[in-house]
Parts: structure tokens; C-alpha cells; sequence
């Protein structure tokens, strides 16, 4: 969104500009950062905004790392690798993105200012790590550990996702079996049997009550069906549905606990990036809060405190409950040998197999099991409709 902005500068004169930013929070964050004081702000959309509908997909920010990197580390200069991505995009939003950072920088700004203007792309850990890299002249670098950090997330990302694919095929698939034999077949099958219905088993009655139920009812159950699809659509779409549902997962103490050393192993990890770019302890947890789920973050705030009051970050997380036992042993060599930004790093790597180990076990066990109730299910199904042809037949005999 683009804000107009009002302020006074350092000399005490009224200067207006415009400025790119996420919200009015963030528009006035940028004017103090620029040395203004702000007496009036308004708001409206900007033409990007308009033409994309806010969409930020189309921008890519690891690949603009990953591009960017590979030119400075060329020799190119910041202004000449910028020039170089804007010109290779000729329109679109990833152009504008480009051409607007590259603007920043010929007016003077620093490059994390430029970016920092544009939340919508570049998150607060990018601005932070580019940040802390124009103190030290090492954006190459700074550039290179963003982009590793990305890439470990994402490989966790990846193992989830990939273990996850074949089960959900396998129960959407008997998912629609079922559904085919319950209300095509079934209901087909009972009015076969009307005729003879005192006659069969008891369990062939109630499943083919259900069949009869089905063929009378369908327009209601299929807007049933719809109403209750639209309905959990509509409920996971809302933040404070999505929050209770988190909440029960975690309640369940095997997944639960796998949840939370995930939860650690990212806290770690980020921590760990911070700290290797030259920022403070205690403003790196503090960036890291919103990483965490919303009951462990007054966890974090505890151990901040701790920090602050002299503690070491091992204790202080430890006795704040966002330390392991691995992790508080690892913790206490990275602060005896003064790496802990390398050593949180291996932390988090440490917890990442841990896992991908129970990923795989899970996923290993949890198929043949959905194979053995899936086909149970089927098979009950069948042989419950057939069960009064098989006695048919023995009667005749």
C-alpha cells in the first residue's frame, strides 16, 4: 500500500513524500528510520497493488538472493547487479519490485532501507541480516546464509509434504470407493431386497436400511454434503478455528511433543542465522517471537528476560522450557568455544533429522494400516450385500 506522508525533518521543516509499505505501522517505521517525525499519514493502494490484487507470489525472494549473490560474487557492484535482474525482466511485478530497490539506491538509500520498504517481500529477518551486513561490508555473505537458512526450512518443508503425498492419495481414493459403494450401490441392492428384508441378517438390514435411506434422501444429503464441505472451508479460512485446531494437536502428547522440538529446531535455526550476521542475542529472540506458536512465546519472553538479567542462553532457555536436553548441551559448547550462531545452527539440524526419522517411521507404519482399514471397510460393505444371496443359495441347497 502507498502512504502520503507529512513529517518534519531533522531541520525542523515540513517535508511530503510517499512511501511503500504494508501497513500505517510499518509507513511510519520507515519515515523515523529516515529521521522524520510524522504529524500526518494517509493511506491508499497503489497501482501495483491494484493490478496484482496484493499477490506477492510473483516475486520470489530466494531466487532474487539466489541471483543477486551469484552477481556480486561475478564483481558486479549492487547498482550494476540490480540494473542487470531489473533489465532482464521487462515488465511485471518483479520488474517493478526491481526497479523501485534500484531507485532507492540512487537516491542514496542503503539497501536495507530499500528493502525494508517493500514488507510485503523482503520479511524482517531479510531486512535484519541485510541490515547487519552493511556494517561489516559482507552482503555476499549475508546473502549466502539466508539463503542456506531458506533452503534447510524448506527441506523440512519438503520431507512433510513428500511422505504425506501417498497417504492422502491412498485415503482419497477409498475415500471415493466408499462413497461409490454407499450411495450408488447400496441403495441399488436394497431395493432388490425389499421383498425379502424380515428375512436377511441383521447387520445386511441395518446396512441396507442405510441404502433405502440414501436413495429417498439424496437431494438432502447432497446439500447436506455441500453445506458441510462450504462450512469446514469457511471455518479453516478463520484464524481463531485455525488457532483452536492447533491447540488440539498439540494436546495429543506424541505429536505434540514432535511438534514442539519442530517449533525449537526453526527457533534455533533463525536464532542461529541472527547471531552468525552480527545481531545482539537478545533482539535476535526477540525477532524470532512470531516464529514460535502463540503458547510458547511468553516462554521465549521469560528467557529473554532471563538473558538480559545475566543468564547464559542455555540456562535461560533451558529454564524457560525451549531447550532440549541435546540442545542445552550443545548450547553450553557453543558458549564455552564463543560460536553459538554456528552451533544453534547444527542444533537445529540435529532436531531436523530427528523429524525426518519420525516422518518416515510414521509414514511406514500409518500406510499398511489405512491399506488394512480402508479394504476392511470395503470388504465389509461387500459381503454385508451379498450375505442374503449366500444364504439364498444355501437354502436352495
Amino acid at each position: 500500500m502507498q502512504f502520503r506522508i507529512h513529517a518534519l525533518d531533522v531541520r525542523q521543516q515540513v517535508v511530503a513524500l510517499s512511501l511503500e509499505a504494508a501497513d500505517e505501522a510499518a509507513a511510519r517505521e520507515l519515515a523515523r528510520g529516515r529521521g522524520l517525525e510524522v504529524f500526518s499519514l494517509s493511506g491508499k493502494a497503489s497501482s501495483l497493488d491494484l493490478r496484482l490484487g496484493r499477490r506477492a507470489s510473483a516475486f520470489r525472494t530466494a531466487l532474487f538472493s539466489v541471483e543477486l549473490m551469484s552477481l556480486l560474487e561475478a564483481g558486479l557492484n549492487l547498482v550494476e547487479a540490480l540494473q542487470t535482474l531489473a533489465e532482464k525482466e521487462a515488465s511485471g511485478e518483479r520488474h517493478e519490485v526491481l526497479a523501485r530497490l534500484l531507485a532507492a539506491i540512487r537516491r542514496g538509500e542503503p539497501f536495507s532501507q530499500a528493502v525494508a520498504a517493500a514488507p510485503q517481500h523482503f520479511p524482517p529477518l531479510y531486512v535484519a541480516t541485510v541490515k547487519a551486513a552493511e556494517r561489516t561490508g559482507s552482503l555476499k555473505e549475508a546473502l549466502g546464509r539466508y539463503i542456506a537458512y531458506q533452503e534447510e526450512l524448506a527441506k523440512v518443508k519438503k520431507r512433510v509434504v513428500s511422505a504425506s503425498i501417498y497417504p492422502a492419495v491412498l485415503l482419497a481414493v477409498g475415500a471415493l470407493v466408499l462413497s461409490f459403494l454407499m450411495f450408488y450401490v447400496v441403495p441399488r441392492f436394497a431395493r432388490v431386497y425389499e421383498d425379502m428384508s424380515t428375512a436377511l441378517p441383521f447387520f445386511s438390514r441395518l446396512l441396507l436400511a442405510f441404502g433405502n435411506f440414501v436413495g429417498h434422501n439424496a437431494a438432502l444429503l447432497a446439500f447436506a454434503l455441500i453445506a458441510v464441505l462450504g462450512g469446514s472451508a469457511w471455518a479453516i479460512m478463520r484464524p481463531a478455528f485455525r488457532a483452536w485446531l492447533n491447540r488440539k494437536l498439540w494436546q495429543i502428547p506424541a505429536l505434540g511433543s514432535r511438534m514442539k522440538i519442530y517449533q525449537l529446531a526453526r527457533l534455533y535455526r533463525t536464532v542461529g542465522m541472527l547471531l552468525r550476521a552480527g545481531i545482539p542475542a537478545l533482539r535476535a529472540l526477540e525477532m524470532t517471537e512470531e516464529l514460535l506458536a502463540a503458547h510458547l512465546r511468553p516462554q521465549l519472553v521469560e528467557a529473554r528476560k532471563k538473558i538480559h538479567d545475566g543468564r547464559p542462553m542455555s540456562a535461560a532457555l533451558g529454564e524457560a522450557g525451549l531447550a532440549t536436553p541435546v540442545a542445552a548441551r550443545m548450547m553450553l559448547v557453543g558458549e564455552r568455544s564463543g560460536d553459538m550462531g554456528r552451533m544453534l545452527g547444527e542444533i537445529a539440524r540435529f532436531h531436523d533429522e530427528e523429524i525426518a526419522r519420525y516422518v518416515d517411521w510414521f509414514t511406514k507404519a500409518f500406510e499398511p494400516v489405512l491399506m488394512a482399514v480402508l479394504g476392511g471397510a470395503i470388504g465389509l460393505i461387500v459381503v454385508l450385500m451379498y450375505m442374503p444371496i449366500f444364504e439364498l443359495a444355501g437354502n436352495i441347497q
